[in-house]
């Protein structure tokens, strides 16, 4: 008989395999051409046991953006192993500079993501995440100044944002979270 931490741990393990399996076939095809057949013969799962994880593939790929995402745009900063923004005011170029600082830990995966050919879902996600961030801690909107509308500012200032972590990528990361932040902060005033 199982106990609770062993079906949690076989549970997690299983979503964890499907999940792998998900994204190694975004690199491989677009994600409409991608089957749940294709999911679970790549995850050597049954299609009952997918079915008990995810209701339907865009259930899948719904989890899969919330997993990659979920710390990246966390507003509780913490201490962690490359960076610590923890004793910090929380404010939104510190926010920017954190994500930056979790793309760069887990490059590989986000590269692998970011670059399939179904990227644009998943920068999508990430701008749909970007934008809740910036109207929570604000960007110094010169929308009010400029008549602009609020939403037009908001598209640009976090497209500008997306622009500018592809061109970090597509540079190898070869500078630092702290100044790209700053690069970033510099075209944005």
């Amino acid at each position: 008989m199982y106990g609770k931490t062993d079906m949690d741990r076989r549970i997690q393990k299983t979503r964890t395999a499907i999940m792998a399996a998900f994204e190694a076939l975004l690199t491989e095809k677009r994600y409409e051409q991608i089957t749940v057949q294709d999911i679970i013969n790549r995850a050597n799962v049954g299609r009952s046991t997918f079915y008990a994880h995810f209701e339907t593939r865009d259930d899948l790929l719904k989890y899969t953006c919330q997993e990659l995402f979920e710390h990246v745009f966390n507003a509780h900063l913490s201490s962690e192993k490359s960076h610590d923004f923890s004793g910090g005011e929380g404010t939104l170029d510190m926010m920017l500079t954190h994500i930056l600082y979790h793309l760069k830990d887990d490059r590989q995966r986000y590269l692998r993501i970011f670059s399939c050919e179904s990227a644009d879902l998943f920068w999508r996600y990430f701008q749909s995440q970007l934008e809740v961030l910036v109207k929570r801690y604000g960007a110094k909107d010169p929308a009010a100044d400029k008549k602009v509308p609020e939403d037009y500012y908001m598209n640009y200032y976090c497209s500008a944002y997306i622009e500018s972590v592809k061109w970090w990528f597509q540079n190898n990361m070869k500078i630092s979270p702290e100044e790209l932040a700053a690069y970033f902060a510099r075209v944005t005033v």
